[in-house]
């Protein structure tokens, strides 16, 4: 009996004694020590985790060249190695931006539109407007050798006519003083790097044009204004009447035959108001005003094409001035003498203007006869 209660209390014992032992042979094996890095690196981290949107990829390595010989630019890069060149920004072209500051323009780094602007400024539009002035000098230069001057046929009878008053005088010249300065400073505007930079070089030039652009801004509005001003004033007297068909068929006389009557403006002077003064003047000066005040609020892209349509008027606006300065100086004697003095002799008017002289003498008119001094108006001999 006691033997037998001796090996249950053995057999109890040895099962409480194995107990460990079994639990550590069911438990994993314990990895081996990880190194100082290796630890820090599988550390937990300690801000917010990083989302994969917020995440900016990373170009792949390239094998850095050889550090005695400078970096190769890719086939086609204007990069030039080992300066220190400007950055691509062609990711950035044409796309919207964030910005601060509110406006219509102001989230858009390039414009890429200025290009065509720019080359059509510096190829075509130059190109073609310096060929335009050429040809026109050259066909009065041959009209002028082969015709010469319109002279009065009959002798000056020393009795005058009043043709422009004082303020239709004034008006005109102020006029053609601002189209004088508009049209000196817009070419070197606009040529003078070809034509004036080789000469005067980089410092005389940028002075110059500096004082050309400042000096156009500033004429600009004043020879706004003096549209205005010889619209009302001449626009009376401009308008299309029937005989002026007669005188557009025969060329005005210009070209041989008899002179043709018209009215105090023939129908070339007519023609010049209404596409020179009206026409083109509305023009230039819709676009001059656009550009002359950009802080109206209007794009970039609205300025290139107020710029593209203010060039191109304005090269036709003074090629076709041209003639009318050469009639109304070599090409007509005593029509120049008609807007410094006022006058006219009897001859002249009847002559060149035969309508509006009947009317004159008819008193039809405001103009009116003055005694003269029976001497030839200067430039009709």
């Amino acid at each position: 009996m006691v033997l037998r209660s001796s090996r249950m209390a053995a057999l109890v014992l040895g099962a409480l004694l194995a107990l460990p032992f079994a639990a550590m042979a069911q438990a994993p094996a314990p990895a081996p020590a990880a190194t100082k890095a290796e630890s820090a690196s599988k550390a937990p981290p300690t801000t917010a985790p990083v989302k994969p949107e917020n995440v900016r990829p990373t170009a792949p390595a390239q094998a850095a060249p050889p550090a005695s010989s400078p970096p190769v630019p890719a086939k086609g890069s204007t990069a030039v190695p080992g300066w220190n060149n400007p950055p691509d920004w062609g990711g950035v072209s044409e796309q919207k931006q964030y910005a601060s500051v509110p406006g219509r323009e102001y989230n858009v780094l390039i414009q890429g539109t200025g290009k065509e602007w720019r080359a059509f400024r510096n190829g075509p539009l130059t190109r073609y407007g310096g060929y335009f002035f050429a040809l026109v000098l050259a066909v009065l230069t041959v009209f002028y050798l082969a015709v010469g001057p319109l002279k009065v046929h009959d002798q000056p009878t020393g009795r005058l006519i009043e043709r422009f008053n004082a303020v239709e005088r004034a008006s005109h010249w102020l006029m053609a003083l601002c189209f004088i300065a508009l049209a000196l400073t817009g070419i070197v505007i606009l040529w003078g790097k070809h034509i004036i930079l080789p000469w005067l070089g980089y410092t005389g030039f940028s002075w110059l044009t500096v004082v050309s652009k400042t000096a156009h801004n500033f004429v600009g509005p004043l020879f706004i204004f003096s549209l205005v001003v010889m619209f009302l004033l001449y626009v009376k007297d401009n308008i299309f009447r029937g005989y002026d068909v007669d005188w557009v068929k025969k060329a005005g006389g210009m070209f041989g035959g008899p002179h043709v009557p018209s009215g105090k403006f023939n129908a070339g002077e007519k023609m010049w108001f209404w596409l020179g003064l009206v026409i083109l003047g509305i023009a230039v000066s819709a676009t001059g005003v656009i550009l002359d005040f950009p802080n109206w609020n209007q794009t970039r892209e609205m300025m290139q094409q107020a710029n593209v349509v203010h060039a191109v008027a304005a090269v036709i606006f003074v090629g076709i001035s041209f003639g009318h300065i050469y009639l109304g100086t070599l090409g007509v004697p005593g029509a120049y003498g008609a807007m410094h003095d006022g006058y006219v002799d009897e001859s002249w008017a009847k002559e060149h203007h035969e309508i509006w002289y009947n009317e004159v003498k008819a008193n039809k008119r405001p103009e009116k006869f003055v005694a003269g001094n029976a001497q030839p108006v200067p430039g009709d001999d």
